[in-house]
């Protein structure tokens, strides 16, 4: 019977195919205000400069591939029930071959109303040509077609469903995330207390939690190499 690893993943596992989040330095995100491009208050004050944003994100997912991250973490079905529950709002697991993936914070090749932006009526995948979303283009509720992102100070409708697995794992595996972000960060503290946890991180990841993590302190595709051999041992 296969173990349930579960991973939780942030931005550095996609940091290697070029997509860039708010904490990283340089690229695009350094040019706007977190407030303003990912806020409900910054998209009410200025709908086109974030329908805009959005655009200029979803043309350079098109363009981004997974890397070996990624593709590690895929095949890993073979051997475990993975499920992946990311911070992030790109495709790449899905591209990759993952076949379980809980998205917490939106996915960037979706749009929805903007009158009700959870309702699974008007949640639309955009196909690869549609990327440029235009100030009157509506929702079936009539409303402007929104981004189907989560943003700061939106309640993250997913995280019930990402504990109940976390609770269930009999292998936690946290990548590339700062652990800085909630709720995302607090989902350590519903992993048994008694399985192995993992951490892939390049950098020094301050641990909210005083439980043992084993930690292997490399950029996503190297430590999910390391990692895949530790499971074959």
């Amino acid at each position: 019977m296969k173990k349930n690893l579960v991973i939780l993943t942030g931005a550095g596992i996609s940091a290697e195919s070029g997509f860039s989040t708010f904490r990283d330095s340089g690229g695009l995100w350094e040019q706007y205000n977190v407030e303003d491009v990912a806020t409900p208050e910054g998209y009410n004050r200025n709908p086109q400069l974030v329908t805009d944003f959005y655009n200029i994100r979803r043309k350079q997912l098109i363009d981004a591939k997974p890397n070996r991250g990624h593709e590690i973490i895929a095949e890993l079905e073979s051997q475990f029930n993975v499920t992946v529950i990311t911070q992030n709002v790109d495709n790449l697991h899905e591209v990759a071959g993952s076949s379980h993936v809980i998205h917490l914070h939106g996915e960037l090749m979706k749009v929805t109303s903007s009158f009700s932006p959870n309702d699974p009526r008007y949640i639309r995948t955009l196909k690869p040509e549609e990327w440029e979303v235009k100030i009157g283009d509506t929702a079936a509720d009539g409303s402007q077609l929104r981004p189907f992102i989560v943003w700061f100070g939106e309640a993250v409708p997913k995280i019930e469903e990402a504990i109940t697995y976390v609770e269930k794992a009999d292998i936690f595996l946290i990548i590339g995330t700062s652990l800085n972000v909630y709720p995302a960060a607090g989902l350590l503290n519903y992993a048994p207390a008694d399985i192995p946890v993992y951490l892939i991180d390049p950098k020094e990841v301050h641990i909210p939690s005083y439980r043992k993590v084993y930690v292997i302190q490399k950029v996503a595709s190297e430590g999910m190499e390391e990692f895949k051999k530790l499971m074959e041992e």
